[in-house]
């Protein structure tokens, strides 16, 4: 118990931003408040939450967690608020919805940029009055719940594009505690390097292994795109790999040098005009290409302006991916997909996030290609 405290809660880290959430979490607790956690994937949000629920009044109860971004758009509403049963096909019983489950305690509501835009007048009456209504039921149920909301993406944004209401935008922000990428904490490195080489070795029973001065350099200025999880992912590999041996610069250089996502850790120089660019660095970039300009043509419809010009007739950087077999954007995407679903044997919500999308885009995608 007193380990737990001492990282209060999971949540390692002395820098300024560290102390400053751990003194908010601290004051917010208490209350019935409701919070909003935003920041990168991977700097800690559910930590967060489960911090505030444990320092809270309703710690006796349980805290419920739940993806947004992970339920289908089409059973949101029944696994969110409960349904009655004949309310379709399949329900041949009356169900509790997520809410009713942490009655007396809290709901944290992960990835709430990705809940359907249907379902969010009804989160707003729930939380402005407690009162929801299964689906399939005309009857106003009553519940007590403490909410915690968390995202990755810009809320705000998401309003001025009309993919998230403004009026439940205005209630969810109240108390705003931001979390920062590890690379504006990089002070608070080798902290979460101790934390983590004693939690993995205790787990597999593995002698915790020194750690020389310029190993840890090394991952105190690596990028670590996907934050504190990634550390601590490729920390516990790093340890079951070289188990037993000391922790130098030249191993972690390594283990970096190899790792899946090489450019997030390394500065990587490719000369101009080199034949030999790895694809895997080209299709993320393309990929990405291709979603911003997706939204763009959303925004342009959306404002009135009057349909886009076609992708094809002026997407910018085109004469870099045609190559002999003109493959297109949409097959990039598919065949990266499919090895990433390959690489990951299957795990749709390791996929997302190695993909860097919700898991209900990726079930859109995999439903569009027939995967």
């Amino acid at each position: 118990m007193a380990k737990k405290l001492d990282n209060f809660y999971g949540l390692v880290g002395e820098t300024p931003q560290m102390r400053q959430i751990k003194g908010i979490i601290q004051q917010v607790a208490p209350s019935d408040i409701t919070v909003l956690i935003s920041g990168e994937s991977g700097t800690g949000k559910e930590l967060v939450a489960n911090a505030i629920h444990k320092l809270s009044k309703r710690a006796a109860h349980q805290i419920v967690t739940v993806n947004c971004g992970a339920i289908p758009e089409g059973i949101f509403e029944s696994e969110v608020f409960g349904h009655v049963r004949g309310a379709f096909t399949s329900a041949d019983r009356t169900r509790k919805g997520y809410f009713e489950m942490a009655h007396g305690g809290t709901i944290f509501l992960d990835e709430i940029g990705e809940m359907p835009l249907e379902a969010q007048a009804k989160i707003l009456r729930i939380l402005e009055l407690g009162e929801f209504m299964k689906v399939g039921s005309s009857q106003v149920e009553k519940v007590n719940v403490r909410a915690i909301v968390a995202t990755n993406r810009d809320l705000a944004e998401a309003v001025s594009r009309g993919d998230f209401r403004q009026d439940l935008y205005f209630r969810l922000k109240a108390v705003n505690i931001y979390l920062p990428t590890l690379r504006e904490r990089k002070d608070d490195v080798h902290l979460l390097v101790d934390a983590f080489l004693d939690d993995v070795c205790q787990k597999n029973d593995i002698p915790i292994p020194k750690v020389t001065e310029g190993a840890m350099t090394l991952m105190r200025n690596a990028y670590w795109e996907g934050n504190v999880r990634e550390l601590k992912h490729f920390l516990e590999s790093l340890v079951i790999l070289e188990r037993g041996r000391a922790l130098d610069e030249d191993i972690v250089g390594e283990h970096l040098r190899h790792s899946e996502h090489e450019g997030a850790f390394l500065p990587v120089h490719v000369p101009r005009g080199s034949s030999g660019i790895d694809a895997d660095l080209l299709v993320p970039l393309m990929l990405e290409l291709k979603r911003d300009i997706s939204e763009i043509k959303g925004l342009l419809l959306r404002s009135g302006l009057g349909a886009p010009v076609p992708v094809n007739h002026w997407m910018p950087g085109r004469e870099i991916i045609q190559t002999e077999s003109q493959v297109s954007l949409d097959e990039m995407e598919k065949d990266q997909i499919i090895r990433i679903l390959k690489e990951v044997r299957g795990n749709r919500r390791v996929a997302a996030a190695t993909l860097g999308i919700s898991e209900r885009t990726l079930y859109r995608k995999i439903k569009e290609y027939g995967l």
